[in-house]
């Protein structure tokens, strides 16, 4: 009996994702949870399981295509043992009966009564898309000049937003901007999905977050010296390097424990209060930044963060990270000083509070007791959702760090 397999939610408020490959064609055989397909959102490209084992009927979406959370993908034939009487079992509880539509194409009954999603030359609009065109009354033929930005000429939630800017700036019922054109000479590289997927999500976090900033610095030659002293003995008994992220992790479970707002995110309803700390940790691969979360890292030791980001970094890097890798996250680190930055101010990921950049560690002189010193220094910034806490508790967050970093002794 054909079942839909739909897109599953691939993270926190991710909407959307891109099939990057399928690894099935159509007649092939699928066991449950065996790849079925490799999705691209704004963090990282990861394998599909699939829910349901059988035979793979039809492909409903093409490589390349964006489709919203939800969304129907592909059709499997799932073999249904005969119950007593003869009768078929029904479908798994969690998959959606169907029923046969007149063009013998299988839809979820619940959905059977739903309008079709609008096409714009054969080009099916998202759900979110066709909201936004109605809420800000874009008539069809206006939607057929659209150029689209997403793969394949697909309409973006931002080509519409972009339209509608446009036309209130100028006037109702001109044309949108025509997009940035390149010149003689110049070259066009193509967005990757990783890439686009990226600056969709950047540009929704600035356009609805209001972004404030808390930057101070830290004096790391506690920390510095008790890694020198040790790394080595570190690597033979625990199998991994120590690295200076494995400490702004521990470090940053402290600070959410004693901060806990930090460690929440906005909702129209109020903040939500994330009980569990995952920490997603920005890591620099080839087609751009992925974000993997190290779950419930507030219950790990040292060492115990160490194993598990030497786990993460490997299979991010080899582009061999799974849905759950990437899911869960409620604050992020991301780590620019291993690129020599000395001060930055990164972009909240939607659905969080706030983000610490750890810049590079660099010797500078500083007084310490009315002397000139040459010390270890750090600069940690903070970008923060403003909706959620202000600036206080910004800077009370950073010293909490601060205080942890300066105070580091053995085996804390």
């Amino acid at each position: 009996m054909p079942v839909e397999i739909k897109l599953p939610q691939l993270g926190e408020s991710i909407h959307e994702g891109t099939i990057a490959r399928w690894l099935k064609k159509p007649g092939d055989s699928i066991e449950k949870y065996e790849p079925l397909a490799e999705i691209t959102t704004d963090k990282v490209n990861v394998e599909m399981p699939s829910p349901l084992g059988g035979v793979l009927v039809e492909l409903l979406a093409s490589e390349g295509e964006t489709r919203p959370v939800g969304a129907p993908i592909a059709l499997i034939d799932v073999a249904v043992p005969e119950g007593p009487a003869g009768s078929s079992e029904a479908p798994a509880a969690d998959q959606p009966a169907t029923t046969e539509p007149a063009a013998g194409r299988p839809v979820a009954a619940a959905d059977a009564g739903a309008a079709p999603p609008a096409a714009v030359r054969g080009v099916r609009l998202s759900p979110l898309v066709r909201r936004l065109a109605e809420e800000h009354r874009i008539p069809h033929h206006v939607l057929e000049t659209l150029r689209g930005s997403g793969a394949g000429g697909r309409i973006t939630k931002e080509d519409i937003l972009h339209y509608v800017a446009d036309r209130d700036r100028v006037g109702a019922h001109t044309e949108p901007t025509p997009l940035v054109a390149p010149r003689s000479g110049d070259d066009v590289v193509k967005l990757s999905p990783v890439r686009r997927a990226i600056a969709q999500r950047m540009a929704q976090s600035k356009r609805e977050i209001p972004h404030a900033y808390g930057v101070i610095e830290t004096d790391m030659r506690a920390v510095v010296t008790w890694r020198e002293a040790h790394k080595e003995a570190w690597r033979a008994r625990e199998g991994v390097p120590l690295t200076y992220t494995a400490f702004f992790v521990a470090a940053a479970c402290e600070a959410l424990r004693a901060y806990p707002i930090v460690n929440s995110s906005w909702s129209e309803d109020g903040v939500i209060m994330r009980r569990a700390v995952n920490i997603g940790i920005g890591i620099a691969a080839d087609e751009g930044l992925v974000v993997p979360v190290i779950h419930d890292a507030d219950r790990l030791s040292l060492a115990g963060v160490a194993r598990a980001l030497d786990d993460l970094t490997g299979r991010a890097r080899a582009g061999r990270l799974v849905l759950a890798d990437i899911q869960g996250g409620t604050f992020t680190i991301t780590n620019p000083g291993v690129f020599g930055s000395i001060w930055s101010m990164p972009i909240v990921v939607p659905g969080q509070a706030a983000i610490l950049a750890t810049d590079a560690i660099v010797k500078r002189a500083v007084v310490r007791d009315d002397a000139i010193a040459i010390r270890p220094m750090m600069h940690l910034g903070l970008s923060f959702d403003h909706r959620i806490f202000d600036g206080a508790t910004a800077v009370q967050f950073l010293n909490h760090l601060k205080g942890w970093f300066e105070g580091f002794r053995d085996g804390r």
